[in-house]
């Protein structure tokens, strides 16, 4: 008993020495400038906020110029610049960056944080829906990312944070565009972290659990929509399953200032990356057992709906016990206009997979 009071104490102390000593050494990010992407709302607009206080100047993208005069509304940054882009166009990635570099002279930090939740069995889900995922949220990493380190590389000095998602540590029913996606996005991260560290390039990997900003109202769902939405709102906003978005931003900024390779956000996404790090077969097994209480097996309607007229339909109750992610959903422009997505109308890149019809399999 004693050697374990002894164990327990060395590894609390060695936990307590190694955390001072990363405070100490996180960097002064005053005068820097950072580019976030998809920075309009959610998360990215909290960074925009936490930045800022850390004095940075601050540039912000997204595809909606009308979100970019809310977000700069809400924001009231001195000099914050906005650019709409779409991350998922390399054109467009590459104005934006030379529009950036020419307001400020140069990009210190990136941070890319654009994303997109389609939720739904994959009888409902068509090749385009994963498309649609990559080009979000892979090549709309990869394009930004290619389009700074040139610079940085030079100067032998940037910051680099790549907001990818649990789900890209473990996949998870319901959720497979997203996962695939995020997986792609945390490969390329944790491998260039290796590659430009030697040149003075600070690359973070950031993996979220679920977060309290309203991000269900602004999902897609498919297949049995109600119940869709209903167990990922659920999750989404329930305080023992998620957490707040302020609290998120400011550790982000936290592990950026210390330089840290990688930082998983939550307690329930920690456990969940160390278990299934750990235990790999039983974590997909336990995964079948939740996809058997999600949805009958036949839910294949293929239709995108946004989540804000979904959650308008549902009962009071439940609307209440998504009111903690309600709030910030007006609080962080999380505010979509209740009308339905826009069809997608097959493989953007004229890819055809054999077999494969998705709603009609």
């Amino acid at each position: 008993m004693a050697r374990l009071w002894r164990l327990a104490l060395f590894v609390g102390a060695t936990s307590i020495i190694n955390r001072l000593f990363r405070n100490w050494r996180a960097a002064d990010l005053r005068g820097e400038t950072v580019l976030i992407t998809g920075g309009s709302r959610g998360l990215g607009l909290l960074l925009a906020r936490e930045f800022a206080q850390a004095g940075c100047r601050v540039a912000i993208c997204a595809r909606d110029e009308a979100e970019l005069d809310g977000a700069r509304a809400a924001l009231n940054i001195p000099g914050l610049l906005t650019v709409t882009c779409d991350v998922s166009d390399g054109r467009q990635v590459a104005e934006m960056i030379e529009t950036v570099n020419r307001e400020f002279g140069r990009i210190d930090i990136l941070v890319n944080n654009a994303g997109i939740i389609q939720v739904g069995p994959i009888w409902s889900q068509r090749l385009a829906d994963f498309e649609q995922a990559m080009d979000v949220m892979y090549w709309g990493v990869v394009y930004p990312t290619l389009g700074v380190l040139s610079q940085m590389r030079q100067r032998r000095s940037g910051r680099i944070v790549n907001i990818t998602s649990i789900g890209g540590k473990l996949s998870a029913p319901h959720l497979l565009p997203y996962c695939a996606a995020k997986f792609a996005a945390t490969g390329f991260s944790e491998g260039l972290h290796a590659e430009v560290m030697d040149h003075g390039i600070h690359v973070t990997t950031v993996i979220p659990g679920l977060m309290r900003t309203g991000s269900h109202l602004n999902a897609y769902f498919k297949g049995d929509e109600e119940s869709e939405f209903t167990w990922f709102g659920l999750a989404d906003t329930l305080p023992g399953s998620s957490m707040p978005a302020e609290q998120a931003a400011r550790e982000i900024v936290q592990a950026v200032k210390r330089g840290d390779a990688e930082i998983i956000l939550s307690m329930p996404a920690k456990l969940a990356a160390r278990f299934h790090g750990l235990f790999p077969g039983t974590t997909a097994t336990l995964l079948g057992v939740v996809n058997r209480q999600l949805l009958p097996p036949d839910s294949r309607d293929a239709t995108l709906k946004r989540g804000l007229p979904i959650f308008a339909r549902l009962s009071p109750t439940l609307q209440k016990l998504m009111s903690l992610g309600s709030k910030p959903a007006q609080q962080y422009q999380f505010h979509a206009e209740a009308v339905e997505a826009p069809p997608i109308e097959g493989p953007a890149h004229g890819v055809q997979v054999a077999g494969w019809k998705g709603e009609t399999e």
